[in-house]
């Protein structure tokens, strides 16, 4: 495959400082005249010249941080929302370290623009990093700012004192901004929103061309007892909220859903608004709680506003993979594939665990976002479990959800996936090559295990805000590894079984059966699923097309893996230390129908499509192959490398998830 590759000492790229200007920003940008309480920007756009109403893949990024988030610009990052915008267009951008002038040092540039992005930069602390940056702001030298910018220098990712603001029940703001009306706080913080608002809306393609999509959102960072309940707060609108909620205003995801029914869904001024969790990998047992935050079972109300609000979530990022957990429990999978890219690899189980080994999470526990433990029912086979059993318990399914993947990356590079150029999602924290592929003792998430991240991919009739965000809603959405792999996803009676050899195959699926994200109607027959998925034409061939299913009998639930087109067996290998791909099997495309042997109408059943490639080098080979360690001179007390680890293959198969398919009993 010939790419370009990116490039490292290309011509200096300009970036801002931290202090945002509010210049003119273009035409149709400026907000108008809008209730208190909101910024309106104008909705006006013409229909997409490409318009399908049998839908279109597109990929793009829902998670990306810029220099106004409080971790990347401790850690040097330096570009904001405009620069990670033109970068999903196709621009290079600059990453740390820096020279003696001000120029980056490193270049990168995507090899394939986005469809769409959606910059989302975190509430909690926007006004306080920017006025500990600016040396001319009132409270540049209060305690809070000054330890922030100690923590800068020393890198050593602990982000001053702003991080026991996270994890704090209920949390407390920082003195700089203890009071919201402090010199420039308030103001400060508006005029940063209206910033990205305005940047958002100055990059979304209104001509009939349609060539990128933008929303505003930022990222909620509920981090209480150091668990992660994050949240990526995505609104389909021009109008939204004149700032953003933060976790000092609503601590727990109930909050926040209050906060956003107030502040945008119930005002009558045409916002609107959805939530996206991620890391569920890493949230201690609380993203899929099946109590309310005051210790109450779910009710029905609460389960429909909780589907309401987030038809979504974030199934893969550079944090890691959160499908599901091969760990010992009842919410475990003896699925061997759940092993792909964990960022807690190995979880205790017993005497023989191995060294570095985290245990499952107790009752309110904490430190989960650290990696102090793991739960397996944080993952989303589990949650999607547990759904069928609230459902049969409320007759609503709390986590009726569908998949996207992004990159949560905190360098202002959205999209920037690929496994052979990755130069990491962290500013100066992965600037150091030898650093990323390290494992060192007792830290306990390590660059080793995070990767370049995933994509969104949506189903849409067109490029564009409103058509991209429907989509969202209905959960027409998969998720990928990385690679621009297209899955399509139909169920339903009346489907053909000859589907795939229609030339008409969309057309059909939509007339006769339901997409990814839909529900079944109830009946009696087993319904008929149609799949079909195409290779990434950057990428490698595809080796297996699965069919995961999840069921309650009433009693418990259960999983089930099956395998419906390709060879898992094929030959397909790659040389670790060349890379180079070799034998037999791979496919560019695949396509199955598949009746469910196991099918039974009385009981509740999601289905949902993972589709992976022949085996590929894993991004930490190329860096050791540029590296060239001399393995030998390795002490054994030294902190181990990936590089001169036996039991480290250094492959991946790359892959993508479809949204599942729901089929539920006539009552419950």
């Amino acid at each position: 495959m010939n790419h370009p590759r990116s490039v490292r000492s290309a011509r200096p790229v300009r970036f801002v400082v931290l202090v945002v200007s509010l210049a003119a920003s273009g035409c149709g940008t400026d907000p108008a005249r809008a209730p208190e309480g909101f910024l309106r920007f104008p909705e006006r756009r013409a229909r997409c010249a490409e318009h399908s109403e049998t839908r279109n893949a597109y990929f793009g990024d829902l998670h990306v941080h810029t220099r106004l988030s409080f971790d990347a610009a401790n850690a040097d990052v330096r570009s904001g929302p405009d620069d990670a915008y033109r970068f999903a267009k196709g621009e290079p951008i600059g990453l740390p370290p820096y020279d003696a002038n001000g120029n980056p040092t490193r270049t990168v540039q995507l090899r394939k623009p986005l469809d769409f992005l959606g910059v989302t930069d975190h509430s909690e602390f926007l006004a306080e990093t920017s006025i500990c940056l600016d040396e001319t702001a009132v409270g540049y030298d209060t305690e809070t700012c000054v330890a922030y910018r100690n923590d800068m220098r020393a890198q050593t990712g602990q982000v001053g004192d702003f991080f026991l603001t996270l994890i704090g029940q209920p949390p407390e703001r920082r003195p700089i901004c203890a009071d919201v009306n402090a010199p420039g706080c308030q103001a400060r913080l508006e005029q940063l929103w209206e910033e990205v608002a305005r940047t958002a809306e100055r990059h979304d393609d209104r001509s009939a061309d349609c060539t990128f999509s933008t929303f505003i959102g930022y990222e909620w960072t509920g981090s209480i007892q150091g668990n992660n309940w994050h949240r990526n707060v995505i609104f389909g609108t021009s109008t939204v909220p004149s700032f953003p909620t933060s976790v000092v205003e609503a601590w727990t995801p109930e909050r926040l859903w209050d906060a956003l029914h107030t502040t945008c869904l119930d005002r009558g001024v045409g916002c609107d608004v959805l939530t996206i969790p991620h890391n569920l990998n890493i949230s201690g047992g609380y993203m899929f709680r099946l109590t309310d935050d005051q210790g109450a079972p779910q009710t029905a109300a609460y389960a429909a506003r909780r589907q309401a609000l987030e038809p979504l979530v974030e199934l893969y990022q550079h944090k890691g993979a959160s499908e599901c957990t091969p760990a010992d429990s009842p919410l475990g999978s003896a699925d061997e594939e759940c092993r792909f890219e964990l960022l807690v690899p190995d979880v205790c189980v017993g005497p023989d665990d191995p060294p570095g080994c985290r245990p499952i999470c107790g009752p309110n526990a904490g430190g989960g976002f650290l990696g102090f433990c793991v739960t397996p029912n944080d993952f989303a086979r589990p949650a999607l479990r547990q759904g069928l059993a609230e459902w049969a318990r409320l007759g609503v399914n709390p986590f009726a959800f569908g998949f996207i993947g992004s990159t949560d990356t905190h360098n202002a590079t959205p999209g920037f996936v690929e496994e052979d150029d990755f130069e990491g999602h962290v500013g100066l924290q992965d600037a150091d090559r030898l650093r990323r592929v390290r494992n060192p003792r007792g830290q306990l998430i390590v660059s080793r295990y995070s990767s370049p991240g995933g994509l969104a991919g949506v189903w849409a009739e067109e490029n564009s805000r409103p058509s991209l965000f429907a989509a969202m809603r209905r959960r027409e959405a998969f998720a990928t590894s990385g690679p621009r792999i297209v899955v399509r996803f139909f169920a339903g009676d009346d489907l053909a079984a000859d589907a795939c050899a229609r030339a008409d195959l969309p057309a059909h699926g939509y007339a006769s059966g339901v997409p990814m994200g839909g529900d079944l109607p109830a009946g009696t027959s087993a319904p008929r699923f149609v799949v079909q998925v195409a290779a990434d034409p950057d990428g490698s061939p595809l080796e297996a097309v699965e069919i995961v299913k999840g069921w309650s009998d009433g009693t418990s639930t259960h999983e089930a893996v099956f395998l419906v087109a390709g060879d898992p067996n094929s030959t397909a290998t790659v040389d670790p230390v060349t890379c180079t791909q070799s034998g037999s099997g791979g496919a560019s495309s695949l396509c199955a129908t598949w009746v469910d042997p196991t099918f039974d109408p009385t009981q509740p059943a999601f289905y949902y499509v993972r589709a992976r490639e022949v085996p590929s080098c894993r991004w930490h080979r190329y860096v050791c192959s540029q590296l060239a360690l001399d393995c030998s001179t390795i002490a054994p007390e030294d902190d181990g490398y990936a590089c001169c680890d036996p039991s480290d293959t250094g492959t991946v198969r790359e892959r993508a998830w479809s949204s599942p398919i729901w089929s539920y009993p006539r009552t419950p």
